[in-house]
Formats: structure tokens, C-alpha cells, sequence
């Protein structure tokens, strides 16, 4: 499986968030800089973001972008549905229209259990354990 730049650049963004906003609320250019993400980019993902209720804006002079919950209630799973378009190693877990060989297939059940271990795995993970990483 290989993710996005959508799930790599948004989780990024969410940490960059929670490391910074301490200080004040972050500005998108600061994460732009920070992060190595094109703002234009950047904007989309936060956007899907705070759909997903992951930020919250703070408008004016002084304002930016904060957490709209606390870190250790952000499971990382959740933040990468909210970015991606679908999660799985192959496209027939989720659609299996898309193959032919779909009921006869071999390595279905294989592609199926990869995807439930990683989403277990996303689960028990949250933006807090990220933060003790760094």
C-alpha cells in the first residue's frame, strides 16, 4: 500500500499544529515553510481537516489554525480516512467490481487482513503518540 501525499502532507500539517499552537494559533505560511508543503496544497488538506473536525480556525490579526480536540483524541486511522479516497492494498477490498478474478481470487483474503492489521494498528495510534516521537 502506498499512501498519498494527501495522508503523509496532512498528517504532517495536524503535528506541525500540535507542536506549535502552544504559542499561538498557526498560520498556514508557517506550516507551508516549516513542512516543505506548496500552500495552495496545504489549504486543501486543512480544509479537509477541519471538515473532519480535526482544526478549528481562529480568524483575525493574530489567527491560524489550532486542534479542535486534544491530541490523544486523534486516531491517526481517523485522520487518513479524512484524507484519503480509499485504504486498501488493492482496489477490489473496497470495490470488488474492479476485478474480474474477484470471487476466485487467491490472495483476496491475504489483501484483506494486511489492510485490517494496518487499520488496527492506525487505530491504537494517535496524534499524542506521534508528538512523544519527535
Amino acid at each position: 500500500m502506498r499512501l498519498s501525499t494527501r495522508s503523509r502532507y496532512g498528517l504532517r500539517a495536524l503535528l506541525d499544529i500540535a507542536l506549535h499552537e502552544d504559542e499561538r494559533p498557526v498560520m498556514l505560511r508557517e506550516i507551508a515553510e516549516r513542512e516543505g508543503i506548496s500552500k495552495p496544497y496545504l489549504e486543501q488538506l486543512i480544509l479537509a481537516l477541519q471538515a473532519a473536525g480535526f482544526v478549528s480556525s481562529i480568524r483575525g490579526k493574530k489567527g491560524g489554525f489550532v486542534l479542535a480536540k486534544a491530541p490523544s483524541e486523534i486516531p491517526l486511522i481517523e485522520v487518513i480516512r479524512a484524507l484519503e479516497r480509499t485504504f486498501s492494498f488493492v482496489d477490489c477490498i473496497d470495490n470488488p467490481q474492479t476485478c474480474p478474478r474477484n470471487v476466485h481470487c487467491v490472495t483476496k483474503k491475504l489483501w484483506h487482513r494486511l489492510k485490517e492489521a494496518l487499520e488496527r494498528e492506525l487505530t491504537g495510534l494517535t496524534l499524542q503518540d506521534l508528538m512523544e516521537w519527535t
